[in-house]
């Protein structure tokens, strides 16, 4: 009886080991005849970017940038912002393509929350989460358009770049790479990049007009349009709701425009911008609703 236990056991472990034998067989044939050859070039480029994997040239990290701009001739060769000239000029060298010109970025908040005072409607109990907290009426600030403050901008940054102090997001220019993350994950869109090269900014983002935006913030933006009016250079806009700046009208036509655009700003919320951070607001003497 323990002789035929045996036998089975034996014969069982044979089989086993023929269909192992087998399906190995079979897949390393399989993977022999479906190899894709590995593309030298592709890895090339990869060794020559930053690493930081942080997706701010808007591909899944540094490997689908590698695999994109050596098989896409519409990639250029500049989307690595870790790397900045550095590594673009390795990648055009690399790929063959021309090298464009990389410009210095910073991530700025367009958000004067602290400084205007803005109260909140409501206290907010749930996940530390700005994308949580906007779900729930637009979250807790007065303001329908102001930074949450919950930090996950600063969750996020994968160069430490962003800390909160007392709830709201300050930016280390010596530490922003401009990858963008911080820009795409935020919900109420506070944040966006801009050349150290910019002269002047508008740190807030209400889309809101007059009367509904002194009544929550001592500092915001009214949208009366006298820096578009007053512009010298034509570099202001007012499309969407927001003030814009063409940075290189401003800088084509000299420093005057900065300072007419700044002066004439009866809210003093168009700030001069030295290329590192922004100069303090100055008062222009009017009373301000509080």
């Amino acid at each position: 009886m323990d002789a035929q236990l045996i036998n089975l056991a034996l014969g069982g472990i044979a089989l086993l080991v023929c269909i192992g034998l087998f399906f190995g067989i079979g897949l390393a044939l399989a993977a022999h005849k479906f190899a894709v050859e590995a593309n030298p070039k592709i890895e090339a480029v990869l060794h020559s970017l930053a690493g930081a994997q942080c997706g701010g040239c808007g591909y899944p990290g540094c490997e689908g940038y590698a695999i994109a701009v050596v098989n896409d001739p519409e990639v250029p060769p500049n989307l690595c912002f870790p790397g900045k000239e550095a590594v673009a000029a390795k990648v055009a060298e690399l790929t063959g393509k021309k090298m464009t010109a990389v410009e210095d970025m910073i991530a700025v908040i367009r958000c004067s929350r602290e400084e205007g005072r803005v109260s909140h409607k409501h206290e907010y109990i749930g996940f530390a989460s700005c994308t949580a907290a906007n779900l729930g009426f637009g979250g807790p600030s007065a303001c329908q358009y102001a930074c949450i403050g919950l930090g996950e901008c600063a969750m996020v940054c994968p160069f430490d770049a962003i800390t909160m102090v007392e709830g709201f997001p300050v930016i280390d220019p010596d530490r922003c790479v401009s990858c963008g993350t911080c820009v795409k994950t935020c919900p109420k869109k506070v944040i966006e990049l801009m050349s150290l090269k910019a002269r002047v900014y508008v740190p807030c983002s209400s889309k809101d007009l007059g009367k509904k935006v002194t009544a929550v913030c001592q500092v915001g933006c009214i949208a009366c349009q006298m820096c578009v009016k007053k512009c010298p250079a034509e570099a202001v806009t007012y499309a969407d709701g927001l003030i814009r700046v063409d940075q290189q009208k401003c800088l084509e036509y000299g420093a005057d425009c900065q300072e007419i655009c700044v002066e004439k700003c009866p809210r003093g919320i168009m700030r001069r911008f030295d290329g590192r951070k922004v100069v303090a607001r100055k008062d222009p003497g009017l009373k301000m609703a509080s």
